[in-house]
Order: structure tokens, then sequence, then C-alpha cells
């Protein structure tokens, strides 16, 4: 599962270099992933491509980087971050001009060497709080 963990990380971090290669060869055509920012699954190469693309376009020369990975069975666990400069449009919200990290993690299912089903949990509330799109919630 060494080359497993390899796959995903090219995954997560090489299309904010512009290179997309990684998910038409690894993201298989049945994928699905599943993350409740989205609301219908994404599916296939295509949709897997369709919603970095957004958030590339939200935060031109971000990047994601992966900083911890378990391999089990047919499965890797991913710890990331995600960082970069909110200068584009992202779901509706207009450039603030504002520095975003947020945290997640990804588990990835492989069969026949690629991708197959993906569950993503990321700080989807702290973004938005970062970009001043909703308040910051009170500390009790």
């Amino acid at each position: 599962m060494e080359n497993a963990k390899h796959i995903v990380k090219r995954l997560f971090e090489e299309p904010w270099t512009g290179r997309f290669e990684a998910i038409d060869e690894f993201i298989s055509p049945d994928y699905v992933g599943h993350d409740p920012a989205v609301p219908e699954p994404i599916r296939g190469p295509a949709g897997a491509r369709d919603n970095i693309e957004k958030y590339i376009a939200g935060f031109p020369g971000g990047a994601i980087t992966v900083d911890e990975q378990i391999a089990e069975g047919d499965k890797v666990a991913t710890r990331w971050t995600g960082r970069g400069t909110h200068t584009g449009e992202l779901a509706g919200i207009a450039p603030t001009g504002k520095d975003v990290t947020v945290s997640g993690l990804t588990i990835s299912r492989f069969a026949g060497g690629q991708v197959v089903e993906e569950w993503t949990t990321w700080d989807t509330l702290g973004m938005l709080v970062q970009l001043g799109a909703i308040p910051e919630p009170s500390r009790a």
C-alpha cells in the first residue's frame, strides 16, 4: 500500500501545480466521491477534476499538503492541509484577498490500482468564517 499512499499524495498535491495527469490515471471511471460541501456525489475523473478546479479558481496559487497517511487493506487515510489566498470567486463568494487555512481527512478506497471511492470531511465552516462569509461562532 506504499504505492497507494504515493498515488493519493499525487492526487492531492499535483493538480494545484497545474498537473492533472494523476486524476486521469488513478481515478476510476466508476469513482464516487463523498464530500459534505458538495450536494451530490462527485463522479468519475471529470467530476473529480471539476471539483478541484473550482477551488483552484477561488485560490489560485494555493496548495494542499499531505500531512500524514495511514494505509490498511484497500484504504488510505490522508490528513491534509489546504492553504491559499482567496483571489477568485468561489461558490458565489467574491474574492476577499484573505488568506485561508483548512484541514481535512479523506479515506480513499482502491480497486484495480485506482481510487474508486472517497469519503472526505474538512473544515468548511472554518473556511467560510475565514472568508468573512459567515460570522465567527460565539465562544461559551
